[in-house]
């Protein structure tokens, strides 16, 4: 499982997408959801703007990634 790392407490599934490198646009994204070939947290996902959250969990086919807070604070 491949961990991604987030500034926030919460990014877009499209941006997780693109930011993981699966997809290399919007209309890539549209792609894979309307395929049905997105989960998230075990459950097929349609929408590239679910927010997700640390701990989250989404899997493209055989891909998996976590996301997590990256450990570096702005300012801290």
């Amino acid at each position: 499982m491949e961990e991604i790392s987030i500034r926030g407490d919460m990014i877009r599934l499209g941006q997780l997408l693109k930011l993981a490198g699966v997809t290399g646009s919007g209309a890539d994204v549209k792609a894979l959801l309307a395929a049905d070939e997105v989960i998230v947290n075990g459950e097929h996902e349609s929408r590239r703007g679910r927010q997700l959250h640390p701990g989250d969990v989404v899997s493209v086919g055989a891909l998996q990634l976590r996301v997590t807070v990256s450990a570096t604070r702005p300012g801290g």
